[in-house]
């Protein structure tokens, strides 16, 4: 999980897949302007955002995201991470599965709130020792 405006979220999910990891990034191929065509082209039509959500194209995507979560055994945010991100987290966490948290860089801002993770790592190594003890 992270954002699709991250361009490293590839690099990363390439590095887990050469360490041993089976990876779900389908959902970056959708490219980092997405959200605003997608908004874009509701807001064409029309639609509210209320609207667009109910809309088949929102619910397929949604699906096709949740399906794969579904399967997932963990979660790892990758920041910088937007809403999604940290919505799809929660749902893991709320799950009681293990959900991590690589920093991309020191926060601007702290957050308390990133306690509920099952760990989060400023380093790649430290992440797969905290995913080791977790499978």
């Amino acid at each position: 999980m992270g954002s699709l405006r991250n361009p490293r979220v590839p690099l990363f999910a390439a590095r887990l897949r050469s360490d041993g990891y089976d990876v779900f990034d389908d959902w970056y191929a959708a490219g980092p302007d997405a959200d605003d065509r997608w908004r874009d082209y509701e807001r064409q039509r029309g639609h509210t955002f209320e609207q667009a959500l109910a809309g088949k194209a929102a619910r397929h995507v949604y699906q096709f995201d949740l399906s794969n979560m579904i399967l997932s055994d963990a979660a790892i945010l990758l920041t910088p991470a937007g809403k999604s991100g940290h919505l799809e987290l929660g749902w893991f966490l709320g799950w009681g599965r293990p959900g991590f948290i690589l920093l991309g860089e020191e926060p601007e801002r702290f957050d308390i709130m990133y306690q509920f993770a099952t760990g989060v790592y400023s380093d790649y190594n430290d992440l797969l020792k905290g995913l080791d003890a977790h499978r």
